[in-house]
C-alpha cells in the first residue's frame, strides 16, 4: 500500500514538473514567432502543444539517461525519497525563475536536484560520475554550439539572400517561421519531456514494480499531455525575456536562431543526452546577433542569464539536499 501511495505521490510530481516545464521551457521555442508576429500568441501556443506532445511520445533515449546515469538506486536507502526531494526542488526553482522571467535551465533544475537529493542520503557513493560527468559535459557545450550554429547559419542565410528584396524577404521568412517554430517545439518534446519520464521509471524500479529502465507507453503518453497542458498555459514572462530582450529580431534572425537550435537539440536527443533547451535557444540568439550586429545584442540581459545558468545545479543540489533532509526526519 504504502509503495502504491508513493508511486502516485512521485508520478503526480513528475507530471507537476513536466506541466510547469511547459510554460517555462516551451515558451522559448515559440518566443522567436511570437516577437515576429509570425503568429499571434494563442495559435504559437496551441502549434507549440501539438509539436510536443508528437516529439514527446516518439523518443525514450533521453529518459533513460536520466533514470540509469545520475543516481544509483542500488546505493541510496530511500531511492523514493530521493526522488520526491528532487522533483520538489526542480519545480520550486522552475517556479522562482518563471515569477522573475529568467530563462533557466529545467534541465540543470532536473539534473542539481537529483544529485543534491542523492547526495544527501547517501553520499558520493549515490551519485554515478561517468554518467553525472558526460551530461554536465553536453549541457556546457551544447550553448557554445548554438552560439557558433547560430552564427554560421544567420551568414550562410545572409550571403544567400543578400540581393533579394527585403520586404518579399521579411514575408517568406516569417510564414518559414511558422515552420521553424513547429520543428523546434517538436524537438523539445523529443528532450524535455522524457526527463519526467525517467524519473517516473526510476520510481517504479525503487518501489520494485519492474526490474529494468524500459519506458512504459503510459508514461511517455502521461508525460506528453502534461507538458502539452502546460504549454497551453503560455509563459508570456519567458516569451518577452527570450524574444524581445536579447535582441531586436527580425523574420530572418529568428528562422537562423530556429534551425540552429532545433539541429542541436536533435543531435542531442538521438545521442540520448539531455540538454537545455533554454540555453540552446537563447544562445543561438546571441550567435545570430553577433552575425547581424555584435552592439544589437543586450548582452546585460545575457549576462543575467548566465548567472542562471552558472548557480542552478549549485542551488539545485542544495534545495533539494535540504528537502530530503526533511523527509528524512520522518521516515
Amino acid at each position: 500500500m504504502l509503495s502504491t501511495v508513493t508511486i502516485i505521490v512521485i508520478v503526480l510530481l513528475a507530471l507537476s514538473f513536466d506541466f510547469i516545464n511547459g510554460f517555462h521551457d516551451t515558451a522559448n521555442a515559440i518566443a522567436t514567432t511570437v516577437s515576429t508576429k509570425a503568429l499571434k500568441l494563442k495559435y504559437a501556443i496551441i502549434l507549440a502543444a501539438i509539436f510536443n506532445f508528437l516529439g514527446a511520445i516518439l523518443f525514450t533515449g533521453v529518459a533513460k539517461t536520466i533514470a540509469s546515469e545520475i543516481v544509483d538506486l542500488k546505493t541510496v536507502a530511500n531511492g523514493s525519497a530521493v526522488m520526491m526531494a528532487a522533483m520538489i526542488s526542480a519545480i520550486l526553482w522552475n517556479l522562482i525563475t518563471w515569477y522573475f522571467g529568467i530563462p533557466s535551465s529545467s534541465s540543470h533544475a532536473l539534473i542539481g536536484s537529483l544529485a543534491g537529493a542523492g547526495l544527501a542520503d547517501a553520499g558520493a557513493s549515490a551519485i554515478r560520475i561517468h554518467g553525472f560527468e558526460k551530461i554536465v559535459i553536453f549541457l556546457i557545450i551544447s550553448p557554445l554550439v548554438a552560439l557558433t550554429m547560430g552564427f554560421i547559419v544567420y551568414s550562410i542565410i545572409r550571403f544567400v539572400f543578400k540581393n533579394a528584396n527585403l520586404g518579399k524577404a521579411n514575408h517568406g521568412f516569417r510564414l518559414f517561421q511558422i515552420a521553424t517554430a513547429a520543428m523546434q517545439a517538436f524537438s523539445h518534446g523529443t528532450n524535455d519531456a522524457q526527463k519526467s519520464m525517467g524519473i517516473i521509471t526510476m520510481a517504479l524500479v525503487s518501489c520494485r514494480v519492474q526490474d529494468n529502465m524500459t519506458i512504459h507507453p503510459w508514461v511517455q503518453i502521461s508525460c506528453a499531455l502534461a507538458m502539452a497542458l502546460g504549454t497551453s498555459v503560455g509563459g508570456w514572462r519567458i516569451i518577452k525575456t527570450v524574444g524581445t530582450q536579447i535582441m531586436k529580431l527580425k523574420p530572418v534572425n529568428a528562422v537562423a536562431a530556429d534551425l540552429s537550435s532545433t539541429i542541436i537539440i536533435q543531435v542531442a536527443t538521438l545521442m540520448h543526452q539531455p540538454v537545455s533547451t533554454t540555453h540552446v535557444i537563447s544562445s543561438s540568439i546571441m550567435g545570430v546577433g553577433s552575425a547581424s550586429r555584435v552592439k544589437g545584442v543586450k548582452w546585460s540581459t545575457a549576462k543575467k542569464m548566465l548567472s542562471a545558468w552558472v548557480t542552478t545545479i549549485p542551488i539545485t543540489i542544495i534545495i533539494s539536499a535540504g528537502v530530503f533532509s526533511i523527509f528524512k526526519l520522518f521516515l
